[in-house]
């Protein structure tokens, strides 16, 4: 499947983004930038105290009214469908999929600058649009791209926390280790201690961010050359933007793979609040933790099997399908295959989401990039094969409220086709797009001076006391 784009010319949208009410009401200051200030905190700064005012005025006329019933199973099952979180950069529709500040993918795809006519959106536009929700101009983009760079200095005792660490550690433990290395320069920490009043805590928040941002490819690159390159390091290109440089340090160089590095940190930086790392992070910041530490915390949440650490089981499934049955399998061996991985009381991986009920939009547009660049690849034939194949099976178990791929689904068969085949690596990948999500949250929490995260809990004894009595 390919994405019909429902809206038939660049102008048509714009003109719709702009004086279209659904969308307006859904995102009241969401406009195209024309302002000509391309300072990103400059932005912020004029737009900071509007937000604050708006919501003290909100929660003071509307702060008592219910939005929903928790039940005992929301409360047992994961707090699954219990709204209880602000999460301004995006939301997350079951039926629709992300909306980046009300832009679905689709749209961010028409709007947000490009690095070349007709690719791919810059990872810095949507992290514009994400802190302000508006789309930026080229040239703003251009600047941010330009200050990420002036950003990305990474000081030696960092890489030197990380060699201290056996070779063979995950990926992610590296990396987790790095960013925490990194938190000694917090901007954060210092101004705390020196004594900062609330209403600023969002501006040294900022300054760790973009350097937070700025300095992960950098971080995530040594890894990758530590362990699969012999350490052989490639410099950052100052002439490159983010998922172009990103893809430089990691050794890849084909302008294909920089734009599948710019679409894969796009689309993967942020899926609201409700997420194991998302909500983490923002957990561990509301204690006032600096944004390396609380995304430190994301990144360990990410780093389990149940949330990012599902691309990399992803590819190793498909390729042990075609260990078993080869890259020919057809379609009856396929369905075997997938039967016997469900009998043995595996899942699936890359099928299925806690809140979407429909093909994930982030599955379809890279889809849509494999149609366009690799059509003839043998493992994205596979991947069309499974999307076939394994909705049907899943419905006919009866048990999985959603039998539709994910994210997960096609972002590693797209990266070993241009030769990133080392799956154990792929979540990394993952923490660096999911900096550009959690660190924009995080400087609006502490802009809109949101409170520490303390929800009740409950022992199974009072549950069933409360049971009986509510009988």
């Amino acid at each position: 499947m390919v994405f019909v784009r429902s809206i038939s010319s660049l102008s048509k949208l714009r003109s719709q983004l702009v004086q279209r009410s659904n969308l307006a009401n859904s995102v009241r200051w969401l406009q195209i930038q024309s302002s000509p200030e391309l300072d990103l905190q400059s932005q912020l700064k004029e737009m900071i105290p509007e937000q604050q005012e708006r919501l003290k005025k909100f929660r003071s006329e509307h702060g008592k009214v219910q939005i929903g019933n928790i039940t005992v199973d929301m409360v047992i099952g994961g707090m699954r469908g219990m709204t209880g979180l602000l999460w301004e950069t995006s939301l997350l529709d079951p039926d629709e999929g992300i909306r980046f500040r009300g832009l679905s993918i689709p749209e961010c795809q028409k709007l947000l600058p490009t690095a070349v006519s007709g690719g791919e959106p810059l990872p810095e536009g949507l992290l514009w649009l994400l802190l302000t929700g508006k789309v930026p101009t080229n040239e703003q983009v251009d600047a941010l791209s330009k200050e990420l760079r002036s950003r990305a200095t990474v000081p030696d005792y960092v890489y030197k926390a990380i060699d201290a660490l056996p070779v063979t550690s995950h990926p992610m433990t590296q990396f987790t280790s790095g960013v925490m290395a990194l938190q000694v320069n917090s901007e954060f920490q210092k101004a705390y201690e020196k004594g900062i009043p609330k209403s600023k805590y969002w501006e040294p928040t900022y300054e760790d961010s973009l350097n937070l941002i700025a300095q992960l490819p950098v971080v995530a690159s040594y890894v990758y050359r530590r362990v699969y390159k012999d350490a052989k390091i490639i410099p950052l290109d100052d002439s490159l933007d983010y998922g172009a440089n990103f893809s430089h340090m990691l050794g890849f160089d084909d302008p294909k793979m920089h734009e599948l590095m710019r679409l894969y940190v796009t689309i993967h930086s942020d899926h609201e609040g409700g997420n194991v790392s998302a909500h983490t992070g923002h957990l561990v910041a509301s204690a006032l933790s600096d944004p390396y530490l609380s995304f430190a915390a994301a990144l360990n949440g990410l780093a389990g099997p149940l949330h990012g650490l599902a691309n990399q089981e992803v590819l190793l499934w498909i390729k042990s399908v075609v260990d078993e049955c080869g890259e020919n399998i057809t379609t009856d061996q396929l369905k075997d295959y997938v039967w016997k991985t469900l009998n043995s009381g595996k899942v699936v991986p890359g099928y299925g989401h806690g809140v979407l009920r429909k093909t994930d939009p982030r599955y379809m547009c890279q889809r849509e990039f494999a149609l366009k660049h690799l059509p003839d690849d043998p493992l994205f034939q596979l991947v069309s094969k499974l999307y076939d194949v394994v909705p049907p099976i899943l419905t006919q178990l009866g048990k999985v409220k959603n039998p539709w791929p994910n994210v997960d689904a096609h972002s590693g068969v797209l990266l070993n086709y241009f030769g990133l085949a080392e799956a154990r690596y792929f979540t990394v990948l993952f923490g660096v797009s999911r900096s550009i999500g959690i660190c924009s949250q995080l400087i609006w929490d502490r802009a809109l001076g949101l409170p520490l995260e303390r929800p009740k809990s409950v022992t199974m004894d009072w549950l069933e006391n409360y049971c009986k009595k509510a009988a």
